[in-house]
Order: C-alpha cells, then sequence, then structure tokens
C-alpha cells in the first residue's frame, strides 16, 4: 500500500489503516519464501551470488523495497552494524521510470542517511542505459547463434 494512498485515507481512521498496513506487511514480509513459491526471490538470490565475487567488499546483503525481508532498511543496517563507513546500495531495476527506483528507494535512503549521518549511503542508480543495451545485446547475440547451431 503506498504511502501516498494511506496519506489521502487517514482521515478519521487514517490509525486503524495505517495499523493494518503495518500488520499486512510484516505478514507479507515473513510469509514463508521458497524457490518454489517465489521465484522472483530465488532469482535475485542467483543475481548476487553471480554478483557478490565480482564486488570488491566483504559485506554484500540483499534488501527488498516492498513484500520480503530483509527490506531496504533492514539491509542497510545490518551493513552499517558491521561498521562500515561506506553502503553502495544497488536495485535490479534497469531502466528509469519506476516509481520503486525513483520513489520508493531514495526516500529509504534518505531516512537512513539521516539516521547515519557519518556513513555514506550511496545509490549506484540510474545504470548507463549505453552499458545495459551492451549487456542484453551480447545475450541476445549469444542466444540467436545457439539457436542458429542447433537448427
Amino acid at each position: 500500500m503506498s504511502l501516498e494512498w494511506r496519506q489521502e485515507h487517514a482521515g478519521s481512521q487514517g490509525h486503524q489503516l495505517e495499523g493494518r498496513a503495518g500488520e499486512l506487511d510484516a505478514a507479507i514480509r515473513n510469509w514463508p519464501r521458497r524457490a518454489d513459491n517465489d521465484p522472483y526471490k530465488r532469482g535475485l538470490e542467483q543475481l548476487a551470488e553471480a554478483l557478490r565475487p565480482l564486488l570488491p567488499t566483504d559485506h554484500f546483503v540483499i534488501g527488498y523495497n516492498e513484500f520480503c525481508r530483509p527490506s531496504i532498511s533492514e539491509a542497510v543496517e545490518q551493513v552499517i552494524g558491521t561498521g562500515a563507513a561506506r553502503v553502495l546500495v544497488i536495485p535490479t531495476m534497469l531502466t528509469p521510470g519506476g516509481v520503486h527506483s525513483e520513489v520508493d528507494i531514495p526516500r529509504a535512503l534518505e531516512e537512513l542517511r539521516r539516521a547515519h549521518p557519518a556513513v555514506a549511503i550511496e545509490y549506484v542508480w540510474p545504470f548507463d542505459l549505453r552499458q545495459v543495451a551492451v549487456l542484453l545485446a551480447a545475450h541476445v547475440t549469444r542466444a540467436a547463434q545457439a539457436s542458429s547451431a542447433a537448427g
């Protein structure tokens, strides 16, 4: 449930709605997720496993904007708890235009920056779309070549 919706409907039932929204968010985030019932989460974990050894860091955690745990805030707090003085937040959204990457994540990071002014919390986004295009073109080319060789 978006913050904007909650603010619009905050009248006399605002506290009830806010409380219920928090309960529902917790229930969804704490739902037991496995590869067979949440393929997106498993896919993100596989991406993280492939990315982890390519990055120059000892502290690498996954955080979720919604639906899963840990939340982005919880994940950043976890890294800060290890003593990190710098945290890089890398979203999986490749292109601009989404409310999560452009609004939700920056809002969460601003709150974290206020809470941890001594820690550099950097949002590594938006991506260079030319580099994204090169990656996608290479993948499509390999797939097309494999298909031609098999056919």
